[in-house]
């Protein structure tokens, strides 16, 4: 019997394969795969740091491949580097495997508990369903010659005629399959001890090369060069198992290889693994390389969906400290039993090391994202108000963090000891109350902010500038009357829409009507203030012609309350689209920006998106005027803000609006050290003013474990939380280029500061600095900086919690097992991948975007969510099962849904089924389908009804209106699609996900040689 071992260190560097004889009782050398983060580290580790993480030597030379930098090299080792040649993947012994580890394969993919005795994770979830369906191989690209030191095309073919000899099924040590369950899935409940996951990649058959003439291409034509293929390493193209055998589709193998004739090259340096060297071949020569398999390492999709069976539904209560919650794609009840419910705080660990040095170890990350008014579902209790009358909240005297759950009551309940500070306060004589048996006040239940995570004090006038009641906001709707605007007829749609929205402005939940004052505003090349006082029979015209020295004309009738002003209102809309009918003015004052984006806004095409879009923003909830502050308890404390912000010092956020889709990512560090008995505690007020005018404080308090084993920090961390943070602090980190584009920011800013004062002037100040700070720091730094610091935390596990492993396996824990793909998204993004074919405005939009976004967003934005459409149950309410992101999955008969949070793609194979092309677009075939519609037509049949309801339910979960692309096999905008496959190659240079993990697990090894 054979061994067949692939050496990830000795793929990457000289893509082969080592077979050699081995011993059928000896389990080692399998793939682990593990993974962890830390924080993005300052230096760019091109070399080893002496120290850092407890591993590398001074004298030892990394040799990372930059990633997404088409003009880098590869770096061959230099001497005194070792290099391991240790083999991994050891031939399954005979009988049954030992218990505990986790399994992968194409046929056996459990994830069970950890060793007897440990406290499972997760609920165990169903199997997944079998590979039945057709195999796809992905769109190839055509082959390239083989680069220097590949293995001969015979060896390569005698290896592949060993492989398929064999059959593979588990990977290292694993635990037993579930009796009638061969690809069942099994997930601890509760966060168990370190659970790592050991898998040997097995090859399978080879498939044949792609023809000439692909079927799936358009004529290939030599004059535009072939696009790289991914390289890899040699394995199976998955079978398919979400998609069906559709009529019409002919059966494998499917969807056939296509060169795309459209455009950009394909770059072909990337990181050091195979297919990366600079202009270097992708592949061996000789008969087409086989490539790991990806149904072998692990998906986002499973973890998802494993996540959601084990506890969708569910009410999760959040009665206990350090908690791991569901994740954020999963449907469950949250019940506030003293800690904020994760919709408003996500951590990116929820067990804090108890010492910096132990932080520093770890290189994770400690932070909180914060999203202070994130919806709450109608099943859910919306937050009580406390209202202590002119007294105001009860605060500790020294560190003035609020009345909470965290205080406890001592001398009979005259007396509170404060959580995060531990001062000694008294008890006002209002608030008195005597204790029961166990220390706890007697109407504990009866007071939200002794019992409840969430809830909202009344401010006093002591919280109101200048001690004086806020005025209620004010919504100015300023309208482009320029020529062209006039004549496409957006004016009028926009003053026709607004006689709808006006009746749907935010107000209190008691109240009838909003007290939201509105005034309007139209402007070209000067400024028009319209007087819509109640009083009036028509509105009032004021022209200012003087935009160098902004004022507004009239004091009184400018604000007015809709309801109060609604005739003469109503009136002012219906004369606007007239009023300017005649006008040659096509200068406007806020060109070329605001022209910029008119242009983009066609009439037929983005108009019912922006409108959309105006309708989810005036109906909000939302806060105006908002100041933030994070208390902590003793021994950390917040060091670092990222968002939509401003801040004037280092402990208040200001904001001049907060809505429940904003979001603030807050990094903490160590100035002491933590205890494990009271743990680490933190709480987030928000001064805010309501809709309404009323000035309040919003409170979120959450308690986080502490431990000094770092097992227990990776075991309790969440992935998605991690990304939003790196996908911040990877942007905004650069504090010298905040400090040296500060006075540039306030010198171009004076202009709005005279038009909008203070708040407004704070949120546009903010955006400004953010993006030139980051435009000023070179992208691939950034990037470096991120694969580097994954490496860095991966090792760290490895080195400190797996159980003892070879050199040549990856390790990852359960909670963070996907890390690799997300972080690969990331640096494959808009937001730092650096490629001169993206425009510039696209690239700061999507920064500006990724700021604010809470965890729910970035998830999605990341890595979008591909749905099966063709494989729709009109008989059932549920949404098909997603699949992931990737070209392997899609089909010449299928039809894919694919949304990111800001794009939605309606891709539709060249054999889709023509019952589905006229159910859903009512014409006869798929030629007569066109791509040019920004919208399904509205049609009588059970599956335009069901990808209707299908499109507005994840319409509704999201901040902004999807425009919905369709897309057509072979067609251009395919091109568009593509790289939103997140876990192929992209166009742009970014690797394919194995690619990616290939690459860090040679880092990995050169920081544990």
């Amino acid at each position: 019997m054979y061994e067949i071992t692939l050496d990830f260190s000795s793929i990457a560097l000289q893509d082969k394969l080592i077979v050699k004889k081995g011993r059928p009782d000896i389990w080692n050398d399998s793939i682990a795969i593990m993974s962890q983060q830390g924080y993005v580290a300052a230096p760019p580790y091109s070399q080893s740091q002496p120290g850092i993480g407890g591993f590398g030597s001074p004298n030892s030379s990394l040799h990372y491949g930059h990633y997404g930098d088409p003009n880098s090299s590869y770096s061959a080792p230099q001497p005194g580097v070792s290099k391991s040649t240790v083999p991994f993947g050891s031939s399954a012994p005979v009988g049954p495997p030992p218990a505990g580890a986790h399994q992968f394969s194409q046929t056996n993919f459990q994830n069970g508990p950890g060793t007897p005795g440990q406290q499972p994770h997760r609920f165990q979830g169903p199997p997944p369903p079998g590979n039945t369906g057709a195999s796809y191989p992905p769109y190839s690209h055509q082959s390239q010659p083989a680069f220097p030191n590949a293995a001969s095309a015979s060896s390569t073919a005698q290896l592949a005629e060993q492989l398929n000899t064999m059959q593979i099924n588990n990977y290292g040590p694993g635990t037993t399959p579930s009796p009638g369950h061969p690809a069942s899935f099994q997930s601890p409940r509760l966060p168990p001890p370190p659970t790592q996951q050991q898998m040997i990649l097995p090859p399978g058959p080879q498939v044949p090369p792609p023809p000439t003439n692909s079927v799936n291409g358009l004529c290939a034509q030599p004059s535009l060069p072939p696009m790289a293929r991914q390289g890899g390493i040699p394995g199976p193209v998955p079978p398919n198992p979400n998609l069906q055998q559709l009529p019409g589709q002919p059966p494998g193998p499917g969807y056939h290889p296509q060169q795309a004739n459209h455009g950009p090259q394909m770059a072909g340096s990337q990181l050091s693994y195979p297919g990366a060297f600079p202009g270097g071949p992708a592949q061996l020569s000789g008969p087409q390389q086989k490539k790991l398999d990806p149904d072998s390492i692990p998906s986002p999709i499973q973890v998802i969906e494993n996540d959601k069976a084990a506890r969708g539904g569910q009410v999760y209560a959040t009665n206990t400290r350090g908690q791991v919650p569901p994740l954020v794609t999963t449907d469950c009840v949250i019940q506030d039993q003293g800690h904020a419910s994760p919709r408003y705080i996500r951590c990116t660990t929820y067990c804090f090391p108890l010492t910096s040095d132990m932080a520093k170890q770890t290189r994770i990350p400690l932070a909180a994202v914060i999203q202070p008014f994130a919806n709450v579902p109608p099943n859910e209790t919306p937050l009580y108000l406390v209202n202590h009358g002119e007294t105001g909240p009860i605060r500790c005297n020294r560190c003035k963090a609020y009345m909470c759950p965290f205080m406890q009551f001592i001398e009979g309940g005259r007396r509170y000891q404060c959580g995060f500070c531990n001062c000694v306060n008294d008890v006002p004589s209002f608030f008195f109350q005597h204790l029961d048996h166990m220390g706890r006040r007697i109407d504990h239940y009866e007071r939200p902010e002794l019992s409840l995570g969430s809830y909202e004090y009344v401010a006093t006038l002591d919280y109101c500038r200048d001690k004086k009641p806020p005025n209620p906001p004010a919504y100015i709707f300023m309208i482009d009357v320029s020529y062209r605007n006039i004549k496409s007829g957006l004016v009028k749609l926009i003053c026709d829409e607004l006689k709808t929205l006006l009746d749907k402005l935010p107000r209190e939940e008691q109240e009838e009507s909003s007290a939201i004052r509105v005034g309007f505003v139209t402007y070209n090349k000067v400024l028009h203030f319209f007087n819509v006082k109640s009083s009036l029979a028509q509105p009032q015209m004021m022209v200012v012609t003087d935009v160098s020295e902004v004022f507004v004309p009239l004091l009184d009738g400018f604000l007015v309350d809709f309801e109060e002003s609604r005739s003469v209102v109503i009136n002012l809309l219906d004369q606007i689209p007239e009023l300017f009918a005649d006008t040659n003015e096509s200068e406007t004052i806020f060109a070329p920006v605001i022209q910029a984006g008119m242009e983009a806004l066609k009439l037929d095409g983005d108009s019912p998106q922006f409108l959309s879009d105006l309708r989810k923003d005036i109906g909000k909830k939302m806060g105006f005027d908002a100041t933030m502050r994070v208390r902590t308890s003793t021994g950390f404390r917040a060091t670092e803000f990222l968002g939509a912000i401003y801040m004037n010092n280092t402990t208040d956020v200001e904001m001049a609006a907060v809505d429940c889709d904003k979001a603030v990512t807050v990094e903490f560090k160590h100035d002491d050290k933590l205890n494990e008995d009271t743990g680490a505690l933190i709480q987030c007020a928000l001064l805010y003013t309501t809709v309404s005018g009323q000035r309040r404080i919003r409170i979120h308090n959450i308690g986080l474990n502490c431990s000094a084993q770092l097992a227990d920090v990776y075991r309790t961390c969440e992935t998605d939380a991690l990304i939003n943070f790196f996908a911040k602090s990877g942007g905004a980190k650069n504090q010298p280029a905040l400090r040296s584009v500060k006075s540039e920011a306030t010198t171009d800013n004076r202009y709005f500061e005279r038009l909008c004062p203070s708040p407004c002037t704070k949120l546009f100040y903010c955006g400004f600095v953010a993006f030139k700070a980051v435009l000023s720091q070179p992208l691939k730094t950034v990037r470096d900086i991120l694969v580097n610091q994954t490496a860095h935390m991966l090792a760290c596990y490895k080195k400190n919690c797996a159980s003892p492993a070879t050199v040549s396996q990856l390790i990852l824990p359960d909670t963070m097992k996907v890390l690799p793909v997300y972080m690969n998204c990331l640096l494959k993004s808009y937001v730092l991948v650096g490629r001169a074919e993206i425009p510039t405005d696209e690239r700061a939009f999507h920064r500006q975007l990724v700021m604010a976004m809470g965890v729910a967003d970035t998830q999605l934005f990341f890595y979008p969510c591909l749905l099966p459409i063709h494989s729709l149950d009109l008989k059932s309410d549920a949404v098909p099962a997603a699949v992931r992101c990737s070209e392997e999955r899609l089909s010449e008969g299928g039809a894919f849904l694919l949304a990111n949070g800001l794009s939605m793609f309606l891709w539709l194979g060249a054999s889709v089924s023509p019952e589905l092309i006229q159910g859903l677009f009512n014409v006869p075939s798929f030629a007569h389908i066109s791509t040019d519609a920004t919208s399904l037509p509205d049609l009588d049949n059970p599956i335009s009804k069901k990808l209707k309801h299908i499109l507005e339910q994840i319409q509704s979960q999201k901040p902004h209106t999807m425009k919905l692309i369709i897309v057509k096999q072979r067609e251009q905008p395919e091109m568009l699609f593509r790289q939103f496959l997140v876990e192929d190659k992209s166009i742009y240079g970014g690797a394919s996900y194995v690619d990616f993990l290939v690459c860090i697990h040679k880092e990995i090894s050169q920081l544990l040689s």
